[in-house]
């Protein structure tokens, strides 16, 4: 199969780019919203699925997602009330998320057009955020390239520039299942991270930075999703099941290292995150409801899970936390790393 990126238009100026390798495994990215469509790999037996959730048009994606598959910016998760003071001056963001402010705002990066360019087998898509664009301070440029190596990663880097000072948080907001479908309580994960970032009811963090040593929130060692999802804990009470970000043990700052691993038993397809970043935000897809359906099925609660790779969600507001402010001058720059394969154990 050929490597080249291939096109074809997707509606409304948009396009859709296909990334293929040697394997035969395929990636299907628009550049509305920078939104991977599918992902297609294969289990033990050499049997594909598309292990992404999506919708079938960007008719679909305009009317609204919960993120499905798109790029996340200028800052992934929350910020308390929108609110954050920046040398000295109070700015307010576009409140999305009750009272706060959620993924960069609506619309945030996830609900743009990009401009795009294949380069071999690089899909290069750029940005640039105006200054005051949801209320944030400066114009910020953007470029996030894709790529898909024989390897089965899926890489994902990510490059950005401000003239003025303001936060930056990117990440990539994918829901996989691999399965293919059903639910995602089966699956086992494990999260290289000894501790969590517990949160208020507003999921915002308290600033505390909490073990996971015999709590719920343990993936230290392999655990189905769904053994612990259900226990009386207040954490999970207030993210309706698992939507908490994870300290990640990292040998160094902005390191490659893991930090994820899931298997999906049945098919013994195995995911693997790779990157820079400090921590990713595991979302187990509690807000799924099966009112939102693509690719021949409804997107049930559970039906999918997010592994985001980011920096501390409110860490505007909270100086304990590692900086997410861009200055004039500064290079922003991250890379994660989405590595398929399979568990031949049955």
């Amino acid at each position: 199969m050929s490597s080249e990126i291939t096109v074809v238009p997707f509606g409304q100026g948009a396009n859709l780019y296909t990334l293929a390798n040697a394997n035969g495994m395929v990636v299907r990215i628009t550049n509305f919203g920078g939104i991977v469509t599918e992902i297609h790999a294969p289990d033990r037996d050499g049997r594909f699925a598309d292990v992404a959730l999506g919708l079938d048009s960007l008719a679909a994606y305009r009317a609204g997602s919960p993120f499905f598959g798109a790029l996340i910016g200028r800052y992934g998760n929350r910020i308390s009330q929108g609110r954050f003071t920046l040398d000295g001056q109070d700015y307010q963001l576009a409140v999305n998320d009750g009272a706060n402010h959620l993924h960069g705002g609506s619309p945030g990066f996830d609900g743009v057009l990009w401009q795009a360019h294949a380069e071999g087998r690089e899909l290069h898509l750029s940005y640039r955020s105006v200054d005051g664009e949801q209320g944030y301070p400066g114009n910020l440029d953007v470029t996030a390239v894709y790529s898909l190596t024989d390897d089965n990663e899926l890489v994902v880097r990510f490059r950005a520039v401000a003239d003025k000072a303001t936060p930056v948080n990117l990440t990539q907001h994918s829901y996989f299942n691999l399965a293919g479908g059903g639910d995602i309580l089966g699956h086992e994960l494990t999260i290289d991270a000894g501790a969590f970032l517990p949160v208020d009811d507003g999921l915002i963090p308290t600033g505390e930075l909490a073990r996971v040593a015999g709590t719920s929130f343990d993936f230290c060692a392999p655990q189905a999703i769904g053994t612990r999802i259900d226990d009386a804990d207040e954490q999970l009470r207030r993210g309706g099941g698992y939507d908490h970000c994870y300290v990640l043990d990292k040998p160094a700052p902005k390191a490659m290292s893991r930090a994820v691993r899931v298997v999906e038993p049945r098919s013994g397809r195995v995911l693997e995150l790779f990157t820079q970043e400090p921590a990713v935000q595991f979302y187990s897809g509690n807000a799924l409801d099966g009112s939102l359906q693509g690719k021949g099925q409804a997107w049930i609660r559970r039906s999918g899970f997010c592994i985001e790779p980011q920096h501390f969600p409110d860490a505007p507001n909270q100086a304990s936390f590692p900086n997410t402010i861009l200055r004039p001058g500064e290079i922003y720059e991250t890379e994660s790393r989405f590595v398929f394969s399979t568990d031949r154990a049955s």
